[in-house]
């Protein structure tokens, strides 16, 4: 695998960078974080009536979702992220067939090759909770794992796990499309617009100091702060979202971890057809892009750290894991690839959920990989958060108290 032109670095957001956002005074809520977490929350925050800024450090989508690889799936093994995800699906759908956003949606499925008996075993088990939530997910042999995705060797595999409502769509068109819901109902949008200070008072938020860069330098750190009061703060800042809660004194247990994807140059076989393929073992993946394909893995070793530049090594690791999962795509040509940055908790499961020590402030983030694929549905959640009101799945188990009851809360289907 050899790549050709000029390989991306950087994923850019397919929402165009709004003009300069005057700030004001005061609002209901203040959403730190412009990727599709913090866009969701800020649609369903304005749909219920209440003002809402969302404060972008840079631009609309510029962090991890923008680099994401757009996978859309419900299989999981934990009930709240098979609710999260179904959920999301959902709406994404909406979005593209009922507000008429493209998003390149195609529900072609997710596809789980596996190659060990105890993950037989496992996903066995997740099959039948996911049934009993109402998902179509089946078990599969070999031979019908083959037949959905035919560039694949069998070699050594000995079932697989398909459901054909999961999906994937383009991060940037989703961004977009929620950017302009969000707005639509009511929401403003700050664009290189950092949130510097939270002032709490009396034990709950009162106001956040924002530095916004001026039009004709575009960088917030050379721009003008100023501070806006009010009741609640979302902190929806992603792989930073530590940084946030440093500023409340709130421990959010985050790291970031390097992805790389490759796109490869158009294929002479159908790939819209082939599910979102994923050989669990090793975590190599692709899903169709355009005429191509996207794919991506894991580093040989892991990258605890933010760093997005690109390792040309992972080009060979990657070419390793195609000739023996993937074969008859060996010889395809890469134009263009990034890396990207998961936001990972300890337990591999995200951190939704309102302070027991400040009151306001609400956090959802640290998503591990899958915060693209639930961000519709965790829109609702924190929505639900900050109203005060029952959310339509059980929560709790994901707040930061998990950490100091020493009870973590492990998601299994993890890429």
């Amino acid at each position: 695998m050899e790549p050709t032109g000029t390989t991306k670095t950087e994923r850019s957001s397919g929402a165009a960078c709004a003009s300069r956002t005057e700030l004001p005074q005061r609002v209901d809520v203040i959403v730190i974080g412009g990727g599709i977490i913090g866009l969701a929350s800020a649609y369903e925050l304005a749909r219920a009536g209440r003002s809402v800024l969302v404060l972008e450090r840079s631009d609309l989508g510029a962090g991890s979702t923008s680099k994401a690889a757009g996978g859309l799936r419900s299989q999981f093994s934990d009930e709240a992220n098979i609710r999260l995800g179904a959920r999301s699906l959902e709406t994404f759908a909406w979005l593209q067939d009922e507000r008429g956003h493209e998003l390149d949606l195609l529900r072609t499925g997710y596809l789980f090759l596996l190659s060990d008996e105890a993950d037989v075993a496992r996903f066995e088990q997740d099959v039948a909770l996911q049934n009993s939530l109402g998902l179509r997910t089946t078990m599969l042999t070999v031979e019908e794992a083959h037949a959905l995705s035919p560039v694949i060797s069998t070699d050594g595999l000995i079932g697989a796990v398909f459901n054909p409502d999961d999906a994937h769509c383009t991060p940037e068109a989703a961004v977009a499309a929620f950017a302009h819901e969000a707005r639509r109902a009511g929401a403003r949008i700050a664009t290189k617009a950092k949130a510097t200070d939270i002032e709490i008072v009396d034990g709950r938020v009162a106001s956040v100091t924002v530095a916004q860069a001026s039009a004709a330098d575009q960088h917030p750190a050379t721009g003008t702060e100023q501070r806006i009061e009010t009741d609640h703060i979302v902190c929806a800042a992603g792989v930073w979202s530590g940084a946030i809660g440093d500023m409340v004194g709130i421990d959010l247990p985050i790291r970031p971890l390097k992805r790389h994807v490759a796109i490869t140059e158009p294929l002479d076989i159908d790939t819209r057809a082939m599910p979102f393929t994923i050989d669990f073992s090793t975590s190599f993946y692709f899903h169709s892009e355009g005429d191509g394909l996207l794919m991506g893995a894991p580093e040989t070793e892991d990258t605890w750290e933010f760093d997005l530049h690109s390792d040309p090594c992972w080009l060979e690791h990657l070419s390793d894991l195609i000739e023996a999962r993937a074969p008859d795509l060996d010889e395809v040509e890469v134009r263009a690839g990034w890396a990207g940055l998961y936001e990972v908790t300890p337990d591999h499961n995200a951190l939704i959920g309102s302070s027991s020590e400040v009151a306001g402030f609400h956090y959802a983030c640290g998503f591990s990989g899958h915060g693209f694929l639930q961000g519709p549905a965790v829109g609702e959640v924190v929505r639900d958060l900050v109203l005060d009101r029952e959310p339509f799945v059980d929560v709790r188990g994901l707040s930061l108290d998990r950490f100091t009851a020493g009870e973590l809360r492990t998601e299994l289907t993890i890429v």
